[in-house]
């Protein structure tokens, strides 16, 4: 059932209407808290060396960016390179 004062209608259209600003603060706070935990246990614990940091909430509206395609040198560009490192 939809929460009173909230159209239908916009929160379909308008997927970050979807959240009120209530909603995007809680979500904020338990990134935050989720977050300073992780960071307290890593610096305080021995054994926290494979703990993976936290997700966060995902909020509606934010799409993910897609992984970017790593770009190598090429040889020319590396010769280059080195050969200006070494008149430095």
């Amino acid at each position: 059932m939809a929460k009173p004062g909230r159209s239908l209608l916009l929160a379909a259209l308008d997927e970050p209407s979807a959240w009120s600003i209530t909603d995007h603060l809680t979500a904020r706070i338990s990134d935050a808290l989720e977050l300073s935990n992780f960071l307290f246990i890593k610096a305080n614990s021995s054994d926290a060396d494979d703990l993976a940091p936290p997700e966060p909430i995902r909020r509606p509206g934010h799409v993910e960016p897609p992984e970017p395609k790593p770009e190598f040198a090429t040889g020319e560009q590396l010769s280059a390179f080195m050969a200006n490192m070494s008149n430095l």
